[in-house]
């Protein structure tokens, strides 16, 4: 009898957690796990984008709960993880999105800025994970997903404090990985290149970030932008049965931008 199951949800029942999930790669990534069947739950630090995304899964058949989320807050972040676990007596999958970036020549950021982007595109992360990783050690069983950086591999102009915190990342998913695959956890990391999000047309409208961005989008060689569904497509594939046998990897989405 073949493995493969015709219409058979990759993720069914399957209890997933979602930073940053209001909104641009978090949206995609939470309603395309829905639809292979998982309860996502998504957080969001604006909590009306998250229940806004949880609604439209709903709405479309799917499961979803969403809960407002700073996960640079220790404590809150734990709260969300133990409510989680015991109403679904679960965590399977923990997808770690939430990040910023704020463009700007290196030589004129602050240390306040470098607190803030830190603590949100790393610290943040290992708190997520943190909290999360207890209940999948218990259960032998869980996948974890960081969204990264191209930023992260080979720099970017204007980024520096960013593409810092995301390369360290990169370090620990290969740290972690190694650390919990006797625990059948597997840990892998996505680089997105360029993507098509919110805060993008935000920095599109600028008229000096604007054209750095425009710049970029020359130098890809499939010539636009990613599509936040495109990432989403690479973290179902990490958190999926079809990953079974990757782990500490980090691959990026970029449209071929960045080929190491």
């Amino acid at each position: 009898m073949s493995k493969y199951q015709v219409g058979k949800p990759k993720l069914q029942d399957q209890v997933a957690i979602v930073s940053g999930g209001g909104r641009g790669m978090g949206r995609a990534d939470c309603q395309l796990l829905a639809a292979e069947g998982a309860i996502v739950i998504c957080c969001d630090k604006l909590g009306d984008n998250a229940e806004s995304v949880a609604r439209e899964i709903r709405e479309a058949g799917g499961r979803a709960e969403a809960f407002t989320l700073d996960i640079t807050r220790s404590a809150d972040v734990r709260a969300m993880v133990a409510q989680v676990a015991q109403a679904h007596g679960r965590i399977d999958i923990l997808v770690n999105n939430a990040g910023y970036d704020a463009i700007k020549p290196f030589v004129d950021t602050t240390e306040e800025e470098w607190d803030f982007l830190i603590d949100l595109n790393l610290k943040g992360q290992l708190l997520m994970t943190h909290a999360v990783l207890p209940h999948m050690i218990a259960a032998s069983h869980g996948k974890i997903v960081f969204i990264s950086s191209d930023a992260a591999r080979v720099g970017s102009t204007n980024e520096a404090v960013y593409a810092a915190a995301k390369a360290g990342l990169l370090g620990f998913t290969k740290t972690l990985a190694r650390e919990v695959a006797r625990n059948n956890i597997r840990v892998n990391c996505i680089c997105p290149g360029v993507t098509n999000t919110p805060q993008l047309q935000r920095n599109l409208e600028d008229p000096v970030i604007g054209k750095i961005v425009r710049a970029i989008e020359k130098k890809v060689p499939l010539r636009r932008f990613g599509e936040p569904e495109e990432i989403a497509g690479a973290v179902l594939f990490f958190v999926s049965d079809q990953s079974s046998f990757i782990t500490g990897q980090v691959l990026s989405v970029s449209g071929g931008l960045t080929m190491v």
